[in-house]
């Protein structure tokens, strides 16, 4: 079983790398496979709703997105983490999720997801619940922890000082672990949940 982590801070070794890798060292614990990627610095640009990934299931911009959604399938849960800028994630990071979610046609239900937000001081919240919707589009569930999935530090190496937050993270990865275990003994017993054809209702008559 595998976790695929995504580091969506520009800086590769910042306070947002310290939560996941509290993470990680759980994950190893538990008998988990764990990959990380460092995607917050890279040169993402945005969806242009171009439509053409409904054709060739992938992003018409052959990127990082593109590879992240390779690893993405043959994934069972998937960890996500932000540094917090104006109340909300790094828009580089968004940009990936937004594409990655839209364009790759894999099935991503049953797959744990898990989002990680780091910040000096405010706007923790909106940027949690912001990341946690690409999951719930998905039919992914959501790990939980003891608190809400944050961690504080402003200065580099600051977020090691945070004990209630490293706890939460390390509480996070042990949750998040029996859930990919437990899903993995559901689906072998009773398979996925029955999918029903999609249904698309506008507001405009």
């Amino acid at each position: 079983m595998k976790v695929l982590m995504l580091n969506g801070s520009p800086h590769e070794n910042g306070n947002t790398s310290i939560a996941l890798k509290e993470m990680e060292k759980i994950f190893h614990e538990e008998g988990l496979e764990v990959e990380t990627l460092h995607v917050g610095h890279l040169p993402i640009r945005s969806c242009i709703g171009c439509g053409k990934c409904g054709a060739t299931g992938k992003c018409v911009f052959d990127d990082i997105v593109n590879e992240v959604a390779g690893k993405f399938e043959f994934c069972d849960g998937l960890v996500v983490g932000s540094p917090v800028y104006y109340a909300s994630a790094n828009a580089t990071l968004v940009a990936l999720l937004t594409r990655l979610f839209y364009s790759a046609h894999i099935d991503k239900r049953m797959k744990v997801g898990a989002s990680v937000v780091v910040a000096r001081r405010g706007g923790l919240s909106s940027t949690f619940d912001e990341l946690n919707k690409f999951f719930t589009i998905a039919g992914m569930p959501v790990a939980s922890s003891q608190y809400w999935n944050s961690v504080h530090g402003g200065a580099p190496g600051e977020a090691l000082k945070d004990a209630e937050g490293l706890q939460t993270m390390r509480t996070l990865a042990r949750n998040m672990s029996f859930l990919i275990k437990s899903i993995a003994l559901g689906k072998e017993k009773y398979g996925l949940p029955q999918r029903e054809p999609g249904v698309f209702t506008n507001f405009i008559r």
